[in-house]
């Protein structure tokens, strides 16, 4: 593990940078992409061109923000000086890009990574890492100390983040600081109002069905302390899904009052599962999920499980067992 550097010896570096590529994980959500389309336009400012990398295919629930389509799904020809990873705490969560981001210095090129996950292995050259409600908040003093003004855009897109990672400002892990910045956020003209609706509310008539299936199918364990839900492809396939259709269904089981833990089991192909975790008030699901190479949050994690769905049902309720206070 490589040792942390502080935000104004990063803001330093940047502003020396000739050329930065930008790299969040895979499957991103909105603290990922807010993270770093606001560092992109805050570059764009002190004109240091820059190009965000990712390769996933973007969720739907996203759809409505602005330059996505500029998002690249390969490296650019021209040679950067500087790459940064944001909201990512682990290398390999950066998938294709995984191996040229550690292989970098080779190639003389600096790495960053600034993220908000208590479960980061620090595996840049420079490394912050700040457990917060979301890692736009260390974007946002970033661009502080980069002396870039908020203007509408950037402030959008930090508030993105700030909304998603926080699930609307109601994590037990939203602090006054959360407001306070949204506060400066919204004064530099972002629409929280709007932005609140498309990531809380707007969906298709196909979600809605989708969510009532998954939810009528909830199972309950240990004196219903754990729920679970399930998401076949099949219903993927049926409904015309994709991840962003089904961002926030593992919320849902962990509002039945007896609920402590909540998991979301979605198959991703024949024999893997995608494991995300929620807990309410005592149980920590980043150990949970490091339990199985996964990790995130101490509220939200996540993991990848492989085999039979019904043995990885049974693993998982085992495992979950042993953070339940009974």
């Amino acid at each position: 593990m490589k040792q942390e550097t502080g935000l104004e010896k990063i803001a330093e570096r940047i502003k020396r940078a000739e050329r930065v590529v930008l790299f969040t994980h895979i499957r991103p959500d909105g603290d990922a992409i807010g993270s770093a389309f606001a560092l992109k336009t805050a570059l764009e400012q002190l004109n240091i061109p820059s190009v965000y990398c990712n390769e996933s295919a973007m969720p739907s629930n996203l759809s409505f923000l602005p330059d996505l389509g500029e998002i690249k799904s390969e490296l650019p020809s021209e040679k950067a000086d500087l790459y940064i990873a944001l909201d990512n705490g682990d290398s390999s969560r950066l998938g294709v890009f995984a191996d040229k981001f550690l292989g970098a210095s080779r190639k003389k090129i600096d790495t960053i990574n600034i993220d908000h996950h208590v479960s980061n292995n620090r595996y840049a050259d420079y490394n912050y890492v700040r457990v917060c409600s979301s890692n736009c908040m260390n974007v946002a003093t970033l661009i502080d100390l980069l002396g870039v003004p908020y203007t509408k855009k950037i402030a959008e897109y930090l508030l993105t983040g700030l909304l998603t990672d926080s699930g609307n400002f109601s994590h037990d892990d939203v602090t006054e600081e959360c407001f306070l910045l949204s506060a400066r956020l919204i004064k530099a003209g972002a629409e929280i109002s709007r932005l609140s609706y498309n990531l809380f509310k707007k969906q298709p008539k196909a979600r809605a069905k989708l969510y009532a299936e998954v939810m009528g199918k909830m199972r309950f364990f240990h004196s219903d302390k754990f729920a679970l839900i399930t998401i076949s492809l099949e219903q993927m396939e049926r409904y015309g899904a994709d991840n962003g259709m089904t961002e926030g269904f593992v919320d849902f089981p962990l509002n039945v009052d007896t609920v402590e833990i909540a998991a979301s089991v979605m198959e991703v192909k024949k024999g893997q599962y995608k494991i995300s975790l929620r807990s309410k008030t005592y149980a920590d699901v980043n150990k949970l999920a490091g339990v199985y190479g996964g990790g995130g949050h101490v509220r939200a994690s996540g993991c990848m499980l492989y085999g039979d769905l019904e043995e990885i049902i049974d693993k998982l309720s085992y495992t979950v067992s042993q953070y339940l206070e009974f």
